[in-house]
């Protein structure tokens, strides 16, 4: 049951930005790398991370943490955490030429998901089974859900 409420909590974090999109356009909707560029000349993090995704993500978690039985505290180690794992993310994926908005199986994934789960590991007991169920169920709940999200025209792409 722990490892269900962990899912939901992460699905609420990873589609806060893409509902945030949908819902506001493209107001307030500055990139966070502010445009800068990395050593390699290419953006640090890409377009499609804005302070507007981020933030909600963060404030949207550690909310909902409660509404799964989790502490506001959790919510906000959850949702930073899993953010900062999409940024490596797109730090990553930018370094290896790819668009922002792209889809590189795994790599999209497994850091937003196990970061924030070995984040929680001590606090929560988790055990490496329960991670591992988590991460595993994660990756193909985030496929499945992103064809759902692209047919309902709420995503752009069905990755």
């Amino acid at each position: 049951m722990l490892e269900f409420k962990l899912l939901l909590l992460l699905m609420v974090t990873n589609g806060t930005p893409i509902i945030a999109h949908k819902l506001f356009g493209c107001r307030l909707e500055a990139p966070l790398d502010a445009g800068m560029q990395c050593f390699d000349g290419r953006p640090l993090f890409g377009s499609s991370k804005t302070i507007r995704g981020l933030f909600l993500a963060i404030v949207v978690t550690t909310l909902c943490a409660p509404l799964f039985g989790f502490s506001w505290g959790i919510g906000l180690i959850i949702g930073s955490t899993a953010m900062m794992g999409d940024l490596l993310s797109s730090f990553t994926k930018r370094r290896l030429g790819f668009a922002p908005s792209s889809m590189v199986l795994g790599l999209d994934q497994i850091p937003e998901s196990l970061l924030p789960l070995l984040a929680c590991m001590i606090p929560l007991r988790l055990s490496w089974q329960s991670i591992a169920i988590v991460v595993v169920v994660f990756f193909a709940s985030e496929l499945l859900c992103s064809v759902v999200l692209y047919r309902l025209r709420i995503r752009q792409r069905p990755y």
